[in-house]
């Protein structure tokens, strides 16, 4: 996982769904592709929106870390 891409908050913020097709969101420092996931419709799941670090929201979710696992990693947030 040594040669993934690495992104800015900014270009991450760019691919909420709404100003650009793709919807990622960062957990961790990793950068997941979640556009395929219809919890993800729109770039909304619940409260929160895509394009944003979540590392610190998931304390609140009712899953684990592990529901991370069923997407790509497409980058890492620098």
């Amino acid at each position: 996982m040594h040669d993934i891409p690495e992104y800015t908050k900014q270009y991450l913020a760019l691919r909420n769904g709404q100003d650009k097709p793709q919807i990622w969101i960062a957990y961790k420092g990793l950068i997941y592709d979640v556009s395929e996931s219809r919890l993800w419709k729109n770039g909304k799941h619940y409260e929160h929106w895509a394009g944003q670090d979540l590392t610190h929201e998931l304390k609140d979710a009712p899953h684990t870390q592990a529901v991370f696992e069923k997407f790509r990693v497409i980058g890492r947030l620098i």
